[in-house]
């Protein structure tokens, strides 16, 4: 007889499992010539060689399908170990076509949700290096977080690297209590917002841990070189001239990166300039870069934040 052990360490084993074991039962039923048991976060599996890869095979569909959707039902389970490969193929896999980029916690499925959102969508796929400029609440960071969580679970790329410029304090974060993590988590905290939205808690955690997505201020960045990595910049207007090149020549093989920022609301010192402002004017005309530009019309948040924006636009178009 032989053995295998499978991990779910990341992932809540209930999730799995089901409440009382259900799902499990369920799997179980599937392959009565196999001895499987379940302990905490890891499967053994007991029997023929080949029964144990085909179990390991279908059980592998089962944490895509928990990945896309965020849930997975006896109706699930029942739907893709009675047609195995042909259903992953075609209901897993594929997806791109219905518009959802990724389906996050509790099944909520993230869509680019305006035009120029789905532009965002349509050049990443198209060009390396993408720039998307506009102002709050217009879904930048957001879009392109999905994107990046997409690419990793469709394995188009090995890690995400998510970073800011932590400009508000110049840099210079020993006043704030705590570690450097306490220090630089209120500046990255959007991004773990989004993530949060998409991942599972446990898998989340478990990126973190393990590297696979990393998040850090744009000053630790330097002399890197980002392989197989979907890297965003996010507040690149807040980032200087050498500080957003540096960035973008970070990008190594089979790379996807993505900057994001608000040249309206620039938090620099009065004598430095924004990076992304000069990167408008060098980097239009490079083929495999592109600018997407987002407005008021692009706002996914209350209703007044689209009314706000148009304020600040009439004040300064009047001045």
């Amino acid at each position: 007889m032989n053995e295998r052990l499978i991990s779910i360490s990341s992932y809540n084993p209930i999730d799995i499992y089901g409440v009382h074991d259900k799902n499990l039962d369920l799997i179980k039923s599937y392959f009565p010539r196999l001895k499987i048991i379940a302990r905490g976060n890891t499967v053994k599996v007991i029997g023929n060689i080949r029964e144990i890869d085909d179990f390991e095979d279908k059980f592998n569909l089962l944490l895509m399908s928990f990945d896309r959707f965020g849930k997975l039902g006896v109706h699930d389970i029942d739907q893709i170990l009675s047609e195995g490969e042909g259903y992953a193929g075609q209901e897993i896999i594929s997806h791109k076509a219905d518009g959802v980029l990724v389906h996050g916690n509790n099944g909520v499925q993230v869509k680019a949700l305006t035009p120029n959102q789905r532009k965002l969508v349509q050049s990443a796929e198209k060009n390396d290096l993408v720039f998307a400029i506009g102002p709050a609440g217009t879904g930048k960071t957001y879009t392109a977080v999905a994107l990046a969580v997409r690419a990793l679970r469709e394995k188009e790329v090995k890690r995400i690297i998510l970073t800011r410029p932590a400009v508000e304090a110049g840099e210079n974060l020993g006043f704030l209590p705590g570690d450097l993590r306490d220090k630089l988590d209120p500046y990255l905290q959007p991004l773990y917002d989004a993530l949060r939205d998409m991942l599972p808690t446990q898998k989340l955690l478990k990126y973190l841990e393990d590297g696979t997505i990393e998040i850090a201020p744009l000053a630790f960045m330097r002399g890197r070189t980002l392989d197989y990595a979907f890297a965003i910049l996010d507040e690149a207007q807040n980032s200087t001239e050498m500080q957003l090149k540096m960035f973008i020549t970070r990008m190594g093989r089979s790379s996807k990166f993505i900057v994001t920022g608000d040249i309206t609301q620039i938090d620099l010192p009065r004598n430095q300039s924004s990076g992304l402002k000069q990167a408008e004017l060098i980097l239009k005309d490079i083929e495999g870069i592109d600018f997407i530009y987002l407005d008021e019309r692009d706002v996914v948040r209350h209703s007044l934040v689209t009314r706000i924006i148009k304020a600040y636009n009439g004040l300064k178009d009047k001045q």
